[in-house]
């Protein structure tokens, strides 16, 4: 299924589809499909799943509408279904004060989940910027993703990149107002 057919944004605003996209194995699963369609074999391969509990994750997400049946074809008798994402993108609801961001949360158990001895660009800065300075990086970083992202190639191998550029708590929010 060409890419240039799908949505470019799914917004997550029912709480079915917010608990489909908060396990672990779903996100893995929507990272399987965000490239080319896969049956439910395929995916359970890729993710290291049986195929009754990648069937069952997956029908969560096409229930909640995250993922659909975009072909099918007869094997044996059976018919064998080719799922893929329902947009280019998923945007999640702003997690709110104190909330878990799910994002970087799945992003940190990939990473930590990632062989040790492949190659890894992984860095922290610390910077003060001017609220136009922080805007500017903010949308550089999003270009350049999708730039990179408009790049892919279904052939490679993966590659995840995640940021997140915020404005941490001050140390007396972060730690209840108390000192």
């Amino acid at each position: 299924m060409p890419t240039d057919d799908l949505p470019e944004t799914f917004h997550v605003t029912t709480d079915e589809q917010l608990r489909a996209v908060s396990n672990l194995t779903r996100h893995r699963i929507m990272a399987v499909l965000r490239f080319e369609p896969a049956t439910i074999t395929q995916i359970a391969e890729r993710v290291g799943l049986a195929k009754g509990s990648s069937s069952y994750h997956v029908r969560l997400l096409e229930r909640a509408g995250l993922v659909k049946v975009v072909r099918t074809r007869k094997v044996r008798g059976v018919t064998e279904r080719y799922y893929a994402m329902a947009a280019r993108s998923i945007e999640l609801p702003d997690p709110g004060e104190g909330g878990p961001d799910l994002l970087m949360r799945h992003a940190v158990a990939d990473l930590e989940a990632a062989p040790a001895d492949g190659e890894r660009h992984v860095r922290m800065a610390h910077l003060r910027l001017t609220d136009e300075q922080f805007a500017e990086l903010g949308a550089r970083l999003e270009a350049l993703a999708d730039e990179y992202r408009e790049l892919s190639d279904p052939s490679l191998p993966d590659a995840s990149l995640v940021f997140a550029l915020f404005h941490p708590a001050r140390r007396d929010q972060a730690e209840g107002g108390t000192k």
